[in-house]
């Protein structure tokens, strides 16, 4: 009998523990398993209609230093804005197909006129530091699905309301949107 009672008491301490970690682990890396299946994942759109975004791991949710990774999926017809950042970006299309933009003048006054990359499944680009870009799903009937792999997380976006607007007038955005609800005013300047 006291085994019994032993048992019971112990899981129940685990299970209160394990409810305190779970929220506790919010924006925390404490109680998280090594191992997450995706799908069970939070995703959000942070307001923008077509986008589901999931974050793989990521330094505020997970303690990354070095890099971040997301799982990113367009609806037809929708887009990134036209934005920069001083991290490089690696993409691999899972799925799907669209366009990238890449203006690469960061030197000059505004991005100018981008050169147009058809993206596929199974392709991959990548980013320079401080590159405006923007990534559209072109297709009208199917998702476009991305891993994307950025530096130097968190990130600051510059966002341009179109391709001629002065890189002075882009309109910073930091902490970025999937950030912001586990933002504490991390220390690390990347300009």
């Amino acid at each position: 009998m006291r085994s019994v009672v032993g048992i019971v008491s112990l899981s129940l301490t685990l299970l209160f523990s394990s409810a305190t970690i779970i929220e506790a682990s919010k924006c925390s890396i404490n109680g998280l398993p090594l191992v997450r299946n995706i799908s069970e994942l939070p995703q959000d759109n942070y307001g923008r209609a077509g986008l589901s975004h999931t974050i793989l791991a990521g330094s505020l949710l997970h303690g990354m230093k070095e890099i971040e990774v997301w799982l990113q999926t367009f609806a037809p017809g929708s887009h990134t804005p036209i934005h920069r950042h001083s991290c490089e970006e690696v993409f691999v299309v899972l799925r799907g197909s669209g366009v990238l933009y890449l203006a690469s003048d960061s030197h000059g006054k505004y991005p100018g006129s981008p050169q147009v990359f058809p993206i596929f499944t199974n392709s991959t680009f990548s980013i320079p530091i401080n590159d405006a870009h923007q990534v559209w799903n072109t297709d009208n009937q199917e998702d476009l699905q991305v891993l994307v792999i950025i530096s130097r997380p968190p990130v600051k976006i510059f966002i341009y309301e179109d391709w001629l607007m002065p890189h002075t007038a882009a309109k910073l955005k930091y902490p970025y949107y999937w950030d912001e609800p586990c933002f504490e005013g991390h220390d690390k300047d990347e300009l």
